[in-house]
């Protein structure tokens, strides 16, 4: 990793550890807002999937598309994608097209991911790729994986994701064991690669920026130019501080947002607002973001999600009401709103119209 560090020296960062994080960037000087803190591009992504749009392996477009004749598997916009991704592609191409069409159909994005992790790994380590101190295998080796903390049903789904693998790769010197702690770390590791408008493209591997740890309230965001994933100040960074950005949708409840992170990243957040779970501010914030108001006549307090998730309470008279009746509630605001989207649609039309 000393390659690493001098690499992250030239952007301003450190390598370090922390006792309840593990790995972590920090920073060695100051950053101000809207500052680029680190950029990478991926060490392997593919694009979405979908019955009705494909994509371009290389540039993640829609238009203009040819399907490989050799694999029927990859799509291509034109030459200049084609010819970038040729080194690669060429052994990938080789291993699908050796596939009949039922097992062709089971390469969804995940295999076809794992696939070109490790063709990417043999053109490295043959030479025909250069491996760079941001760029290499060992830094996907060095990714958490969260294996203990996975039940059984996911574990057989990775091993038979990883037979699948082997199979389509038929490299000797691959262990399906370790092909299946893969694809836990790519639950965990890898990103979704969204346009301006954060509409998902594909999937991409970027083990640098994977070593960022989440917050709540972080002082950095996570955006993509193309593929290239890049890290922006939101507010100013001391030096030395630890940059954090977010893994979820911060504007849930704190219960919210703990229980997506435990079930997407298998860990519970200690950030500044997660510590303050079930205190005055909490209680006030969670209510704001998602709670309904009592029922209870003389009873002004919110209804929110109880830990257990079985049903909400009452922060303020303690009652609690059943998932069924909340969901009832929530049909109703939501039918409400639509009818009053519809109503200031129709006003606009018929002013329009006047107009």
């Amino acid at each position: 990793m000393e390659e690493l560090q001098s690499a992250l020296k030239g952007n301003g960062l450190t390598l370090s550890n922390l006792p309840e994080k593990g790995r972590c960037l920090l920073t060695t000087r100051d950053f101000h807002p809207g500052e680029v803190i680190i950029s990478q591009e991926p060490y392997v992504c593919v694009p979405n999937k979908s019955p009705v749009e494909s994509r371009c392996d290389g540039c993640f477009t829609t238009s203009n598309l040819k399907k490989c004749s050799g694999c029927h598997v990859v799509w291509y916009c034109g030459s200049t994608c084609q010819k970038l991704d040729w080194k690669l592609h060429r052994l990938e191409c080789e291993a699908l097209s050796r596939l009949d069409k039922d097992r062709r159909n089971c390469v969804t994005p995940s295999i076809h991911l794992m696939v070109k992790l490790y063709l990417q790994r043999k053109l490295q380590s043959e030479k025909v790729y250069c491996a760079t101190a941001t760029d290499n295998y060992n830094l996907v080796e060095a990714l958490g994986s969260h294996m203990p903390d996975i039940d059984e049903k996911q574990l057989v789904l990775y091993a038979q994701m990883a037979n699948l693998v082997n199979f389509i790769l038929k490299q000797p010197d691959i262990n399906i064991k370790e092909i299946a702690e893969n694809f836990s770390k790519f639950a965990c590791n890898a990103h979704t690669i969204c346009d301006s408008e954060l509409i998902p493209l594909g999937t991409g591997l970027y083990p640098v920026i994977s070593i960022i740890n989440h917050s709540c309230l972080p002082n950095s965001v996570l955006v993509f130019e193309g593929r290239l994933a890049v890290i922006r100040a939101v507010q100013h960074i001391p030096q030395g501080a630890e940059v954090l950005i977010s893994y979820i949708d911060t504007t849930g409840s704190t219960i919210t947002r703990q229980k997506a992170l435990k079930e997407r990243y298998l860990f519970t957040c200690t950030c500044p607002r997660c510590i303050k779970l079930g205190q005055s501010d909490d209680i006030q914030e969670s209510a704001v973001l998602e709670g309904y108001r009592c029922k209870d006549e003389g009873c002004n307090g919110f209804l929110l999600r109880s830990s257990d998730d079985k049903g909400f309470i009452c922060q303020q008279c303690g009652r609690v009401r059943d998932k069924e009746e909340i969901r009832k509630i929530a049909s109703e605001v939501k039918s409400m709103s639509e009818k009053a989207f519809m109503s200031l649609s129709s006003g606009s039309i018929l002013l329009d119209c006047l107009c």
